[in-house]
């Protein structure tokens, strides 16, 4: 029996040397591949007509004493992307559906990545920096350090690769609603920034440039505002996406949200997922007292709460695979009643390029919510749109300021699409199956993370979005398939454990392809093939 667990244990580190060396090889050919874009990105940014000064461009303002930018929606995208164009000097204006502050259950975990691009929005000017990161102090906002992993009854904890960082520097959580309307009050604070609460009906169109839109007023009277640029960012629910992109929603699943009050959490300041039956469950602080619960269910349909079976279900189904140190707190909550639930939609982004107008946020591109990287992935979009907006004196040659802008489309992609990929693959390969396979998949998911070191430092860099790459997502998905038919195959193969260890490799295959294959794989893997990578702004 020793003898067995000796051959079983020399076998797990001989494969993970395996995949160690491969790890080292990728990695090294994925350095090379980063210094030669570096080397395109900075030729690019040397053309001449980036000599145009940031002051310069603050300085110069629209003749017609309009806004310079309309910004529909003032979530986190919305009201961030404010904040950003105001402090460039450009006269913004903001039409929010509703300015009250909202009571949502996703949308709480800004993960260091997404933390990093709040800094990195205010590296000219101090005063930013202090700015963003208060939206945080003053919500009660919780540090989150890393993950802890469960399964079975076992526990894996996955800190983020933090090592190089500077200690205030981790993921964040906390109430959704508080942390925007921190963000609008910042945002309403500059004089050149206006927020009106107003229901966006329509874009105001002629000959096929955007030039504002038509909205309702808090009142219910038709107004109008116009703009050389209107920037939809008005979540997943918005209804102007249709004449900007091709949506194509996806729901897998739906999310059911409860709040435990008063009990700890078993990991301080760490994200929990339990790898459940018959989807996973997760918990994570937002406040000094309370612990979100989100509870996944496969498909569009929930249970009713209004008859009593989705207390039945969370019961019955789900509290019986929590961790103890949760359960009485998870009843708890079931029994005081607050119970909410949301769809899960994931969409590609696929933008039409309209003149006059640009689509971001959850309007634009949408992720399972599993891996929280919605935020990450709205900041990256600002830090990258500011850059670019930064160098135009104005904004008002629609045709011209379209087809540079579709340089945003083609260098957002490689950190979007990673963490849209992760996402999505993370979440089929932690949702139970019937399929030996899928199971077998799971279960060398679990355990590879669980090895720790370059294992797991990898998978947490791309998933807490400080380095991420897609062809490191793509190394570390198939080394976790390797690693599953390895243990397999080890210490003596059999037709049926190679013929499973092919259904493994085939099923890790159907899964991350085709979700490549939506997001683009040449732009996401070679932007610097695609002619708008090199496109120098316009010249004003």
């Amino acid at each position: 029996m020793v003898m067995e667990t000796m051959m079983a244990t020399d076998h797990q580190y001989l494969l993970g040397g395996v995949i160690a060396s491969l790890l080292g090889f990728v990695l090294l050919y994925g350095s090379r591949l980063r210094r030669e874009k570096s080397r395109a990105s900075t030729a690019f940014r040397r053309s001449e007509s980036f000599k145009t000064t940031a002051n310069g461009a603050r300085r110069q303002q629209a003749s017609d004493g309009g806004a310079d930018v309309v910004i529909v929606g003032a979530g986190v995208a919305g009201a961030a992307l404010a904040y950003t164009l105001g402090k460039d000097g450009r006269r913004v204006r903001v039409i929010e559906r509703d300015l009250t502050e909202q009571d949502r259950i996703v949308g709480e975990l800004l993960q260091p990545g997404g933390y990093l691009k709040l800094i990195e929005l205010g590296l000219e000017v101090e005063y930013m920096y202090h700015v963003f990161v208060d939206c945080l102090k003053e919500i009660d906002a919780q540090r989150v350090i890393g993950y802890a992993l469960y399964k079975d009854g076992r526990d894996a904890k996955l800190p983020y690769p933090l090592e190089n960082f500077s200690s205030d520097v981790a993921g964040r959580s906390f109430h959704n609603g508080r942390f925007i309307q921190r963000m609008r009050e910042k945002a309403a604070s500059l004089p050149n920034v206006t927020l009106e609460q107003g229901t966006v009906t329509s874009l105001i169109e002629e000959k096929g440039t955007v030039k504002g839109v038509q909205y309702k007023t808090k009142s219910g009277q038709e107004s109008t505002a116009y703009a050389p640029l209107t920037i939809v960012c008005d979540g997943c629910f918005s209804n102007l996406r249709r004449s900007l992109c091709n949506p194509k929603v996806d729901v897998p699943s739906c999310f059911v949200g409860l709040v435990l009050e008063n009990c700890q959490i078993p990991f301080a300041n760490h994200g929990h997922v339990i790898l459940a039956d018959p989807s996973p469950i997760l918990f994570y602080q937002i406040s000094g007292t309370e612990i979100r619960c989100l509870v996944d269910i496969p498909g569009q349909k929930v249970p009713s709460i209004s008859s009593g079976e989705m207390a039945q279900y969370l019961k019955t189904v789900v509290a019986p695979q929590i961790p103890p140190q949760l359960y009485d707190g998870f009843i708890a909550a079931i029994d005081k009643g607050n119970i909410k639930t949301m769809p899960n939609r994931s969409m590609p982004a696929a933008p039409y390029p309209t003149p006059g107008a640009l689509l971001m946020g959850d309007a634009f591109n949408m992720r399972h919510p599993l891996t929280g990287g919605g935020m990450t992935v709205a900041l990256s979009d600002i830090v990258l749109l500011r850059d670019l907006l930064r160098p135009l004196r104005d904004l008002k040659d629609a045709s011209a300021l379209c087809r540079y802008l579709e340089t945003f489309y083609t260098l957002r992609k490689p950190v979007a699409s990673t963490i849209n990929t992760l996402a999505g693959a993370l979440y089929k390969v932690f949702c139970a199956s019937p399929d030996q396979a899928r199971q077998e998949m799971r279960r060398a998911c679990f355990d590879y993370l669980s090895l720790g070191g370059v294992f797991s430092n990898g998978p947490i860099s791309l998933l807490s979005g400080l380095n991420p790459r897609p062809l490191i997502l793509v190394l570390h998905f198939f080394a976790v398939a390797i690693y599953g038919v390895g243990r397999l195959c080890l210490p003596f193969p059999s037709p049926k454990r190679i013929w499973l260890g092919a259904r493994l490799i085939s099923g890790a295959s159907g899964i991350i392809f085709p979700i490549i294959k939506a997001e683009g794989v040449r732009q996401m893997f070679f932007p610097v093939m695609v002619p708008a990578y090199y496109r120098a702004p316009p010249r004003v």
